[in-house]
């Protein structure tokens, strides 16, 4: 059997156990289209925002499932599926056989893409135990999706940061305070008709942990196209400090645990989640 290039990297996530060894191998593959990406200069046109950047670049300890991008600037003329064949090429360099589709979506001007692997037959290709081997479905799919934004409400800094994995290369992510106004996005205007978030109000404390600044006009931007705040409307500290607490009033804390408990390796961080401390969080939030 022809052994993986990315034995030696798997082997050196110390992972003791099928549910560690599936989320290296997605932490690999993530990484991985990243690295596809950038062979295609899809970078010089989008830049990687998000959970996972978040974790990948700047060193939340979460797993995120999904990468997603914005472009520089808005372009109706934007295509995904013209970077999509350097993903699937790279991964196939890597010795991982997946299948790489883009997903319609009618109703939405977010562009989406699925990559699928499947996990023994790809864990089968790596020095990984038996004992794991032993343990997985042979139908047990590992799974990436894709998603960009064709159409940025506002403009945003950037920076190049390096993934030193499987190889050394450079990925244009957005500036953590931007990064932060993404979030608070999240925060403020998602639906949770269906599930609390709670890996939105996990990374809101490592923001203010970090003492990054919220970059506030990207924020409004944000909420203006999503049609959360009037046009006419200045978001200034005082309104966006009272709809934070609102929504921290509105929020059930034991569901929202429930939600980020399998992403994060540490569930004593979540011990001490209540109203009084997201409340004082929101007293500490700094401003660009």
């Amino acid at each position: 059997m022809k052994n993986s290039p990315l034995n030696s990297l798997i082997s050196t996530q110390k992972a003791n156990s099928p549910a560690l060894y599936r989320q290296s191998l997605r932490d690999l593959m993530q990484k991985i289209c990243l690295l596809g990406l950038w062979r295609g200069k899809f970078f010089e046109h989008a830049a990687f925002y998000g959970g996972t950047a978040l974790r990948i670049m700047y060193g939340l300890d979460r797993f995120s499932e999904d990468l997603d991008f914005s472009l520089l600037k808005p372009d109706s003329h934007f295509q995904l599926k013209s970077y999509l064949d350097f993903v699937k090429n790279e991964l196939r360099a890597w010795n991982i056989s997946a299948e790489v589709n883009l997903s319609e979506k009618s109703n939405s001007k977010i562009e989406s893409a699925f990559i699928k692997a499947n996990t023994l037959k790809t864990m089968l290709n790596m020095k990984i135990p038996p004992e794991v081997i032993n343990r997985l479905h042979k139908d047990e799919i590992s799974k990436v999706k894709f998603e960009i934004d064709p159409y940025p409400p506002h403009r945003f800094d950037t920076e190049f940061k390096f993934i030193l994995e499987p190889i050394p290369f450079s990925v244009c992510t957005m500036s953590p305070s931007d990064l932060f106004a993404g979030k608070m996005h999240a925060v403020l205007a998602r639906n949770w008709k269906n599930r609390i978030k709670g890996r939105d109000w996990f990374d809101f404390i490592w923001f203010v942990s970090n003492k990054i600044p919220l970059n506030l006009q990207h924020l409004e931007a944000r909420l203006k196209q999503s049609g959360h705040l009037e046009n006419n409307v200045i978001l200034d500290i005082e309104l966006f400090h009272h709809l934070l607490i609102k929504r921290i009033n509105d929020l059930d804390f034991e569901n929202a645990k429930l939600d980020v408990l399998p992403f994060i390796p540490n569930p004593v961080s979540l011990t001490n989640w209540s109203r009084e401390l997201f409340e004082h969080l929101a007293g500490q939030i700094q401003l660009k």
